[in-house]
C-alpha cells in the first residue's frame, strides 16, 4: 500500500475518533468537569504521553528559529482551538457546533490560497461543496433544535475554533516537511499546556472526584489517549503525504461517524436522508483527495 493511502487511512481514523468524541465529551462536561478544567486534563495528560513516546522516536534537534512556529502551532492547534471548542460546545448544541466545524475545510482552502499561494482547483471546490451539502443534510435532518443557553456565544466560539484549526493545519505543514512528527509534537503540547493552564487550573481544582462514576473516568481517559494523543499523531502523519486542504476535508466525515456511533447505541435510526448525505460526503472527500492526473 502506498504512503498516500496510509495517510488517507490515518485521516479517516481521526474522523472516526472525533465523531465518537462529540458524544463522549458531552457526557463528561459540564456535569462532572467544567470545559476548561477538562482541557487542562486533556492537554496535561497528552504532554506526558508525547514525551514518553519521544524517547523511543528518532533523535532530531530542532533549530531555534523553528520554535516560534512551534509556539504558533501550539496556540492555534492546542490552546485557542481546544478552549474555544469545549467552551463553545458547553454553550451551544452539538448540532450547531458540528455545522460550524465543517466550515474548516473552506477556511483552509481560502487560507492556503492566500498564504501558500495554492491554486483553487474547480474539482476541489466542487468536492468541498458536495461534502458541505451532505454534512448539513446529515446534522440538520430530524434534529432537535431547542434553544441552547448562550447559543450565540457558543456558536461564535466554535467558529473561532474552526478558523484556529485552519491556521494550525497550514502552520504545522512546514514543520512536518522538516522534522519527524515525534520530534516536535511534544513541544507543541508543552507550549499548549502552559497556555491553557491559566484558564483551566481553577476549574480543575474544583472537580469533585468522589462523585465521578467509573464510566466517566473511562470517557475522560478516552478523550486524553485517543481523542488527543492518537488523533494528533495520526493527523501529523497524514499531513506528510496530504495537503492541508485534503486533511481538512475529512472533518466532513465526523458527523457521519458520530451518527453511526449513535445508531449503534440505539440513540438514532438510519433513514434515506442520512444514507443520501453519506453518499454526498464520501463523494466530496473522493473529489478532494484524488490527485490530478498528469498527461
Amino acid at each position: 500500500m502506498s504512503k498516500r493511502n496510509w495517510a488517507l487511512i490515518a485521516a479517516t481514523l481521526v474522523s472516526i475518533i472525533y465523531g465518537i468524541t462529540f458524544t463522549i465529551a458531552k457526557d463528561v462536561m459540564p456535569k462532572y468537569v467544567a470545559p476548561f478544567g477538562f482541557i487542562a486534563m486533556r492537554v496535561g495528560g497528552s504532554v506526558v504521553l508525547f514525551w514518553l513516546v519521544s524517547f523511543f522516536g528518532p533523535k532530531e534537534k530542532i533549530a531555534l528559529n523553528d520554535f516560534p512556529r512551534i509556539a504558533a502551532a501550539a496556540f492555534f492547534g492546542v490552546a485557542l482551538n481546544m478552549l474555544t471548542f469545549f467552551k463553545g460546545l458547553s454553550y451551544t448544541s452539538p448540532i450547531m457546533g458540528a455545522v460550524l466545524m465543517v466550515t474548516t475545510p473552506m477556511i483552509v482552502l481560502i487560507l492556503s490560497a492566500i498564504i501558500m499561494k495554492e491554486r483553487m482547483q474547480k474539482r476541489k471546490m466542487f468536492g468541498i461543496l458536495l461534502g458541505l451539502a451532505g454534512t448539513m443534510l446529515l446534522i440538520l435532518y430530524g434534529a432537535d433544535l431547542k434553544i441552547a443557553p448562550k447559543a450565540s456565544l457558543g456558536n461564535l466560539l466554535v467558529f473561532i475554533n474552526a478558523i484556529s484549526y485552519g491556521f494550525y493545519l497550514i502552520i504545522v505543514k512546514k514543520l512536518m516537511d522538516k522534522y519527524n512528527a515525534f520530534t516536535f509534537v511534544k513541544w507543541i503540547y508543552t507550549f499548549g499546556f502552559l497556555m491553557v493552564l491559566p484558564f483551566g487550573w481553577e476549574e480543575f481544582q474544583v472537580i469533585n472526584w468522589t462523585i465521578i462514576p467509573t464510566d466517566i473516568y473511562w470517557k475522560i481517559g478516552f478523550v486524553v489517549v485517543f481523542s488527543t494523543f492518537f488523533t494528533y499523531l495520526l493527523n501529523l502523519l497524514s499531513m506528510r503525504e496530504l495537503k492541508p486542504t485534503t486533511v481538512a476535508v475529512f472533518i466532513y466525515l465526523q458527523p457521519l461517524f458520530a451518527t453511526v456511533f449513535a445508531v449503534s447505541l440505539g440513540k438514532d435510526q438510519l433513514s434515506l436522508i442520512k444514507l443520501l448525505s453519506a453518499v454526498l460526503i464520501f463523494a466530496g472527500v473522493y473529489l478532494v483527495t484524488q490527485k490530478k492526473s498528469t498527461p
